[in-house]
């Protein structure tokens, strides 16, 4: 976990991993694709690399969310994805509110978030978890949007509880 002693919380936003085109499969059930896992588990290094790793996971349940948590995990070295030892691995939940979620839900679940947490991880979908980063720090929008694999760090000056639009600023930025 993380000790963010002196930088408040923070909260790191991804989009999924690369994942399989639509198809004959129901959308929610679209797996990654071999670059998806890769670009999944150069994430969870890069996240590691900079110390940002998750006390909590909100997950979509997607199937292509839930394997791009896994290879983040799998990439942040001695972070297993879930059910570790008491210490070692966040706090996992897979919530169906983030698929199709819009910024004001995305926020909803984060605002549920105990406040002892200090970094959270968010693992959603275009466009919400985009526009969310931009309505997070207004002055620093990532113009196109976040593709596959991209994440952002914001700083959340206040208890997830209080958190709103406007005031988190973004601190940090993996764009492929």
């Amino acid at each position: 976990m993380t000790d963010d002693r002196g930088r408040g919380r923070t909260l790191i936003l991804l989009r999924h991993a690369k994942a399989e085109p639509p198809g004959e499969i129901p959308d929610v059930d679209r797996p990654l694709t071999a670059r998806g896992y890769t670009d999944a588990q150069a994430a969870g290094a890069w996240l590691a690399r900079h110390g940002y790793l998750p006390d909590v996971v909100l997950c979509s349940p997607a199937r292509r969310t839930r394997e791009t948590w896994h290879g983040v995990a799998a990439g942040m070295t001695g972070s297993p994805p879930e059910g570790g030892p008491a210490g070692s691995a966040p706090v996992v939940r897979y919530e169906p509110g983030i698929y199709e979620a819009l910024p004001e839900g995305l926020l909803a679940l984060v605002r549920t978030v105990s406040p002892e947490a200090r970094t959270v991880l968010l693992v959603a979908h275009n466009p919400g978890v985009s526009l969310l980063s931009n309505l997070l720090d207004r002055a620093r929008p990532v113009p196109d949007g976040l593709r596959t694999a991209d994440l952002v760090a914001h700083r959340a000056p206040v208890p997830w509880p209080d958190l709103t639009l406007g005031h988190a600023l973004l601190t940090d930025q993996r764009l492929r």
